[in-house]
């Protein structure tokens, strides 16, 4: 199967990327893994990227999306992958259905993980994550035994500027503003399906499966 996955920042993306992909036995394909692989190996698109991110610029959508048509061209991505991250607006997501027509195929299935603004907040906010090494926590999922102090290794706990409330509000304005509109355009296309990613990373895993399932993945 050929599929996107969709969600706003904290709905786990990440994870269920993982656990679907493996599922269905194909490459988790993630536009940041894409760019770091071709930076870390000199390739012509990944110096050119390279000097955008350099410049603190935001790296073309051709430049991206050429990235993307190489790797899905791997013989790995022959018979199927799952897309994280990409595409993120819909010129993109137009740009890929392109590609795809080019390449002699097409997305099967665009996976929507659905999760309100308050729960996303809930889930960010209550990140903390250690000086020393790095392990991330929650106040309320995944509590140290001592307040402010990693299990681990005994360092300090910090909260990421990234994981402040008002930053996570931010990005979800952001996501409303450029992303969700692909929830439109793929639902136009017939090929949207919405995932309940409220819950235990195994059940909304499992709501994930059952849904490909049903789709013949």
């Amino acid at each position: 199967m050929r599929l996107v996955l969709v969600g706003p920042p904290g709905a786990g993306k990440g994870t269920q990327a993982e656990f679907i992909a493996a599922h269905l036995a194909v490459p988790k394909i993630s536009t940041g893994d894409i760019f770091r692989a071709n930076v870390s190996q000199g390739t012509p698109l990944g110096v050119e990227a390279k000097r955008y991110m350099d410049a603190g610029q935001l790296v073309p959508d051709e430049v991206t999306i050429n990235m993307v048509r190489d790797r899905l061209a791997e013989p790995d991505a022959a018979d199927g992958f799952l897309l994280d991250g990409f595409p993120r607006t819909v010129p993109q997501a137009a740009a890929l259905d392109k590609l795809l027509v080019d390449m002699g195929s097409s997305l099967d299935l665009v996976l929507e993980l659905v999760v309100d603004d308050d729960e996303v907040i809930r889930r960010l906010s209550g990140r903390r994550t250690c000086r020393g090494c790095g392990k991330i926590w929650h106040i309320e999922f995944d509590a140290t035994s001592r307040e402010g102090v990693c299990d681990r290794c005994g360092s300090e706990l910090f909260q990421r500027d990234d994981d402040k409330a008002e930053t996570i509000a931010n990005r979800l304005v952001e996501y409303a503003d450029k992303t969700a509109p692909l929830v439109d355009y793929y639902g136009a296309q017939g090929k949207l399906v919405g995932i309940d990613a409220t819950g235990p990373v195994e059940d909304v895993t499992v709501r994930a499966i059952d849904a490909l399932r049903s789709y013949g993945g």
